[in-house]
């Protein structure tokens, strides 16, 4: 009988679309992989939410979180070890990126930004910006600049009159999520790869950020590979380092 495939949970970054993990997916035939949608279901939603919008089985996972998606990912470790195979961390964000307290979910700050986004929304200002928003974006944050995107596709995802909004939740829910994960105990529960880009626009502040990056690895007892060949949307300008991570026998260290 042919053992079951570890499914595993890709959790998108602030803003990244499933469909941007293409090339991973195409990297990993033989792997399970399933990208989280966060258009439907948030990053930040509990690890039983997240599993269910994945269609995953019951049973082990291995997780991959590229920036917020990588607090979500190590929280979900955190707290269910017992759930989680091994976890990846692609450029994660930190649990010192908690934002500003006035502008958090349910503060005045956060009423005025939703409403002003909501007004946006309505004189179509992200139809018209959105997707060129996208591109910027991608043309900064990355070296290879490739945006796998179809026009029609950035459009449907950046176009609507909701996005800015939903840009804008996913990023002060990410700010609890990082205060949340700061509060838990930092040790090593699963075996853990932790990604770091430090090129392209990475490079201006790649020397504390790796720092950062090291304390954190140095915590979870894992192994640190650095991409200095990559800025930080690694799954578009280093997609063969996170398949790497999920094939090589490294990552399999007892725990």
């Amino acid at each position: 009988m042919t053992a079951a495939r570890l499914p595993w949970i890709v959790l998108p970054g602030l803003g990244e679309t499933p469909e941007e993990f293409s090339q991973l997916a195409t990297l990993l035939p033989t792997e399970d992989v399933r990208v989280l949608d966060p258009w439907r279901t948030p990053v930040t939603s509990a690890p039983a939410e997240l599993l269910a919008a994945t269609g995953s089985p019951a049973g082990r996972i291995g997780l991959i979180g590229h920036s917020i998606g990588g607090l979500a990912a190590l929280r979900w470790a955190l707290l269910h070890p017992d759930q989680v195979e091994r976890l990846i961390l692609v450029d994660t964000s930190l649990t010192t990126e908690t934002g500003l307290p006035w502008f958090h979910p349910g503060t005045r700050g956060d009423q005025v930004m939703r409403w002003m986004l909501t007004t946006a929304g309505r004189f179509g200002l992200p139809t018209l910006a959105g997707p060129a928003a996208r591109r910027l974006l991608v043309r900064l944050l990355s070296v290879a600049d490739r945006d796998l995107l179809p026009k029609a596709t950035a459009r449907a995802r950046y176009g609507t009159a909701s996005s800015w909004l939903l840009f804008w939740r996913e990023l002060t829910e990410s700010w609890v999520l990082a205060r949340e994960v700061g509060k838990l105990a930092l040790t090593p529960v699963v075996p853990v790869v932790v990604l770091v880009a430090t090129g392209g626009s990475s490079r201006f502040t790649a020397a504390r950020w790796l720092a950062a990056q090291r304390r954190l690895a140095d915590a979870l007892g894992a192994e640190l590979r650095v991409l200095a060949d990559s800025a930080h949307l690694v799954h578009l300008d280093r997609p063969d380092a996170i398949a790497a991570a999920v094939t090589d026998s490294a990552t399999t260290q007892p725990h």
